[in-house]
């Protein structure tokens, strides 16, 4: 949901410190106990306004919620500890690249054994949360990246939005003035700077099985032109995508690239029109962009009719009525497709959003569970073109030689 948010439980392949908390408390309910398995467990790394939601669905499907927020960064730790020590929470939700790496350790129940599918939504929802052709989780809301931008400092100099590179290029350029950029994105040394470079590197054939290629390094080269021309600030290699968010809030940038998470602040900017297109590609095609989001998903606890009631409340969150309420909360894409061009309409400010789910791919869906090498080389490459230690070509094939 939040940016950091989206990438950030893949992080946690390091494996921080694992923080035992009452969590373990639940091989109660999981184990039968609470009321005949009537208490479900749910694990998180929401906030608590998130609680109503899950009240919501506990209420539909005649059950009781003990919910436990955590952490994102140490979720994987925490869970792979529960899974050993038979600790997991009835419900459990993960940001969708970790699911592969769950399911693939057994700690996760296949969906289908409660009736539930993945039809009907963007098809990279159904391709992040599958293993071995299983489904194992479900994204009531996604979320992508598109091109945001000032519509007074585009008015004032000319400018329509741009839909290709060039125009990209051109316009940041023209947009450059005094302390204001043209353009900013993340190109932080975190799986964060890789989020936000795969629309450039996806939509113009760039596969990360091989980074270095030539399509790679015509991409990696626009974001240093984009650089070399003044047009984006160097600062940007130690920028987070809130940090992206501060600098168009307080006018130093023209166009940023940044998610529908953003749109709380920027809404509550006094003075600032925005709005948002989907990103650029070269020759001005759909772009290809990463799904974000979260999955729920039902973990094997043992407890068969706990596990059902978790599937119910699953599909309860899943539901069409619920992924608009969900979306309203949190500013995400609903993924069922036909509440997803519903809401677009009703909710202008994330149509642009709606437009690049339907294109957008997993992170997971080429490299399953060893997506996060790729996404360290990718980073890495983007690093040391930008800071000037390798020319894009050169910093590729280095990225791509070092063994994670």
């Amino acid at each position: 949901m939040h940016a950091s948010r989206i990438v950030a439980a893949a992080v946690a392949a390091a494996f921080v410190p694992v923080l035992l908390t009452g969590c373990s408390s639940n091989s109660g309910g999981s184990g039968g106990g609470g009321g005949g398995g009537s208490t479900l467990t749910i694990e998180d790394y929401y906030a608590a306004s998130f609680n109503p939601i899950y009240q919501d669905c506990a209420k539909q499907v005649g059950a009781k919620v003990k919910i436990n927020h955590v952490a994102g960064a140490g979720l994987i730790a925490k869970v792979l500890q529960q899974a050993s020590s038979r600790t997991l929470p009835d419900v459990l939700m993960l940001d969708n690249p970790d699911v592969q790496q769950i399911a693939s350790s057994g700690a996760l129940s296949p969906l289908g054994d409660y009736g539930l599918n993945a039809d009907g939504l963007v098809p990279a929802v159904k391709a992040a949360n599958s293993y071995k052709g299983d489904l194992y989780g479900l994204e009531p809301v996604t979320n992508s990246i598109a091109l945001y931008y000032n519509k007074k400092l585009l008015s004032a100099a000319g400018i329509t939005p741009p839909k290709t590179w060039d125009e990209l290029r051109t316009d940041a350029k023209k947009l450059t003035k005094g302390s204001t950029y043209g353009f900013a994105m993340s190109n932080i040394n975190t799986y964060e700077g890789t989020w936000q470079f795969l629309p450039f590197f996806w939509s113009n054939g760039g596969d990360e099985k091989d980074i270095a290629t030539p399509q790679a390094a015509q991409a990696l080269q626009f974001v240093v032109d984009l650089q070399n021309d003044g047009s984006m600030s160097k600062s940007s290699i130690t920028w987070a995508q809130a940090d992206v968010d501060n600098q168009f809030i307080a006018g130093k940038a023209a166009m940023m690239i940044n998610g529908p998470w953003q749109l709380p602040s920027l809404n509550a900017t006094k003075g600032l029109e925005f709005d948002s297109v989907p990103i650029p590609t070269r020759t001005g095609s759909a772009p290809i962009a990463p799904l974000g989001g979260e999955a729920f998903t039902v973990p094997q606890t043992g407890n068969k009719d706990t596990m059902k009631l978790a599937g119910k409340f699953v599909g309860c969150l899943a539901s069409a009525k619920m992924q608009s309420t969900i979306a309203g909360v949190t500013g995400n894409v609903p993924t069922n497709e036909t509440v997803a061009a519903q809401w677009a309409t009703s909710h202008p400010q994330v149509a642009s959003f709606v437009t690049t789910v339907k294109t957008a791919r997993a992170r997971t869906g080429e490299l399953g569970p060893d997506w996060p090498k790729a996404a360290t080389k990718i980073y890495t490459a983007v690093q040391l073109a930008l800071t000037g230690k390798a020319s894009p070509t050169a910093a590729l094939q280095q990225a791509q030689s070092q063994s994670q």
